[in-house]
């Protein structure tokens, strides 16, 4: 199988070293500035474990030199997804499947549904030029739990987990979507192929869409979150509603926020991907993570004062730092 990874930071580069190295399939980077320059010169790199993993790289920044691919992997920041979209068509055979590997709601993510009709996602979509550049019928949904970092270009840094949830965007199991689960499993990830995969997006969400921002915004590990019971009820009273919103859309939460608070506190002292952006003065995936919620929440009758306030606080915080964009998404 022939896999382009879009985005070979710390997803990205977990994923297309670790294919690369187990040999599983002809691995391509699209990439750019030192990133680019780092896979040509030392080529795939991971550490895992205390040892490096490594293994050799073909990467270009022009989507033409790579060519046509069975699966394309999307693993940039979601404020860079529109610029990748416009690019990425030389890579795209008739076949080709594109899996986003990204954080929180993907544009696709309520085409379909009732009340949708073709209207794309403004807040992850504006103007819908991502689906028209990547149509339904391609796309393979993707959930990570994995944690990894990138204390150089090209470098990753792997510190938990290895699993890969995937499937058909609008649902059911396919044949195309096993040929890559069982690519990936023999690559030694995790991996579930699941019926459902909008459901595991949205409970991904439902656990980080309050730790994420809020981690950000106060400089501080889940951890430290999590043991203030005025922010901890915060986070349970936008969760409560955030589950409220994903039951209206087929994406029903059982579990409480006090059931998931407990899975996130055996974690530790992590920090969060968008702490992480924020030390290193990267744009923040608010739209993604917390916007997108608000909008859907907002489309389907559902009140979001908690989620409302969230993005609020997040979104100033991140035009005062200028990572976020001024008044042009408010």
């Amino acid at each position: 199988m022939r896999v382009c990874i879009v985005g070979a930071g710390a997803i990205g580069g977990f994923i297309g070293t670790q294919l690369a190295v187990a040999g599983q399939a002809e691995v391509s980077a699209l990439a750019r500035g030192a990133t680019l320059a780092a896979l040509r010169s030392e080529g795939w790199r991971m550490i895992k474990g205390g040892s490096l993993l490594q293994a050799p790289a073909r990467a270009s920044d022009q989507a033409a030199e790579l060519g046509a691919q069975d699966l394309v992997v999307i693993a940039v920041k979601a404020p860079a997804l529109g610029a990748v979209a416009a690019q990425i068509a030389p890579l795209l055979g008739p076949q080709t499947m594109v899996m986003p590997a990204m954080n929180g709601v993907p544009w696709w993510f309520c085409e379909g549904l009732a009340g949708f009709a073709s209207e794309p996602l403004q807040s992850v979509d504006p103007g819908g030029a991502v689906a028209a550049a990547i149509p339904l019928q391609r796309v393979v949904g993707c959930v990570v739990h994995a944690s990894t970092s990138t204390p150089e270009p090209g470098l990753v840094q792997h510190k938990m987990g290895q699993g890969l949830i995937v499937g058909e965007a609008p649902g059911g199991l396919s044949a195309r979507v096993q040929a890559v689960a069982d690519m990936l499993a023999q690559a030694g990830f995790d991996v579930t192929h699941t019926a459902d995969v909008r459901y595991d997006i949205w409970y991904k969400l439902w656990g980080n869409m309050t730790m994420n921002p809020l981690s950000a915004v106060c400089g501080t590990t889940v951890d430290r979150i999590l043991a203030d019971p005025l922010v901890r009820d915060f986070c349970s009273a936008a969760m409560t509603e955030a589950a409220a919103v994903g039951a209206r859309i087929g994406c029903r939460v059982t579990q409480t926020p006090e059931e998931r608070h407990a899975v996130t506190a055996r974690l530790g002292a992590f920090k969060s991907s968008m702490l992480q952006d924020v030390e290193a003065g990267r744009a923040i995936e608010l739209d993604a993570i917390v916007g997108v919620v608000q909008e859907i929440g907002r489309r389907v009758g559902v009140a979001t004062p908690n989620i409302d306030a969230l993005l609020g606080i997040a979104r100033l915080f991140g035009r005062a730092h200028g990572l976020y964009p001024d008044a042009a998404r408010a």
